[in-house]
């Protein structure tokens, strides 16, 4: 058994603005200096990364990619000073989220396979612990 979790932020009409994917968006953006190579390497739509980019700014308040147009220059997109700041700050959130989830899983899993082997047959109790090494 295995715990998956997924954090986003909403907004107060609870639709999500900033979560996985943003954050995964967001480090390409910052390691290829581009939101359409960012989007590429992911699989999505420049069209989506970039609604993707604009919901989180919206919500924001700031601007977090620095968007500078193609043109002859290719110049590209970099991350903004406070977007940098943010995606440390949102990845390190997630990551302690997640890490303090597994003491309560660890519990919970130990209390199920109690309650499984209660609820297990008699006659059932011996293949079923053989089964859970």
């Amino acid at each position: 058994m295995e715990i998956k979790t997924k954090l986003y932020l909403v907004t107060s009409e609870g639709e999500k603005f900033m979560g996985i994917g943003v954050l995964w968006l967001l480090e390409r953006v910052n390691t290829t200096g581009s939101i359409r190579a960012a989007a590429l390497s992911l699989g999505i739509s420049y069209s989506k990364a970039f609604a993707m980019v604009k919901n989180l700014e919206e919500q924001l308040g700031l601007p977090v990619v620095d968007r500078r147009r193609g043109g002859a220059n290719r110049e590209g997109s970099v991350l903004t000073e406070f977007g940098r700041r943010f995606l440390i700050l949102y990845d390190s959130f997630q990551n302690e989220a997640k890490q303090r989830l597994i003491e309560p899983f660890a519990k919970f899993t130990q209390e199920c396979e109690q309650l499984l082997y209660e609820f297990t047959p008699l006659g059932e109790k011996e293949r079923h612990c053989e089964n859970r090494k």
